[in-house]
């Protein structure tokens, strides 16, 4: 698997268990809690290979902007949290870091 394959199940995995946080109510619920305790371990274990391929940096970078912007739509969809205004432009400043970074950087993969 390609490291960005890695890092798209990475984010995936993050996200999956990020949102199912919510739901086990500070642990107390098993199923949520699984979900969370396999979902970080499955993104942990492909962010480690992505990095195999990919600059810590870069590789940090993109998961970690990915997983704030699907976090906050998932938390608006099933939490209805609404994110106001200030909430959108700072999410909208991180996208375009990622994207500078992955247009104009020199960091490359190697």
């Amino acid at each position: 698997m390609s490291g960005y394959l890695y890092l798209i199940v990475a984010v995936a995995a993050e996200v999956i268990a990020t949102s199912a946080l919510k739901m086990t109510h500070q642990f107390t619920r098993l199923v949520p809690s699984v979900v969370v305790v396999l979902g970080y371990a499955v993104a942990f274990y492909c962010l480690s290979q992505v990095l195999k391929t990919i600059p810590v940096g870069l590789a940090y970078a993109i998961w970690s902007g990915l997983g704030i912007v699907l976090v906050t739509v998932v938390g608006t969809v099933l939490f209805k949290q609404i994110p106001d205004l200030a909430a959108i432009i700072g999410m909208v400043l991180i996208v375009a870091g990622v994207v500078v970074i992955n247009v104009f950087s020199k960091t490359t993969v190697h």
